[in-house]
């Protein structure tokens, strides 16, 4: 790690192989990020590899199981540029186990149509999540493409 603070996220869809609907979390604490809409996930604690951070938050959070897929990759190295302290990488993720329920950070959950852009693009993002939407939307939308007979 280059001195960042890693921090990973989950890109939860409903399918890994075919995905349509992203499940989004709306941040509840701190006070300058309630009411906008995320990733779910936290940080990587010391000596933990980041997928098992992953599975580890999307429990915590969300009460969830997950696989977890790609990684959906940054245009920097260490992952996607939250602050000048921070960096996130980002996996798309399955559920496995449980029911997807607000536990910790988050007042709402809500499944978005991933190929609705605007319906997904229109929520009020953390902004520093804004331009993985956009990555995610592009590579799903390739995903897509490339699946076509």
């Amino acid at each position: 790690m280059n001195g960042l603070i890693q921090v990973v996220g989950g890109a939860v869809v409903d399918s890994l192989a075919e995905p349509s609907m992203l499940l989004v979390a709306r941040r509840s604490a701190p006070e300058q990020l309630a009411g906008l809409w995320e990733f779910p996930g936290g940080k990587v604690e010391p000596g933990e590899e980041p997928k098992a951070a992953l599975a580890r938050e999307l429990l915590e959070e969300l009460g969830v199981g997950v696989r977890l897929g790609a990684e959906l990759a940054s245009q920097v190295p260490g992952g996607w540029p939250l602050n000048p302290r921070a960096s996130m990488r980002v996996w798309f993720a399955e559920i496995t186990h449980g029911e997807p329920q607000p536990l910790e950070d988050h007042d709402d959950l809500r499944w978005v149509r991933l190929d609705n852009h605007s319906a997904v693009l229109d929520l009020p993002w953390i902004p520093a999540d804004f331009p993985i939407v956009r990555a995610l939307l592009d590579a799903v939308a390739v995903k897509a493409e490339s699946t076509l007979p």
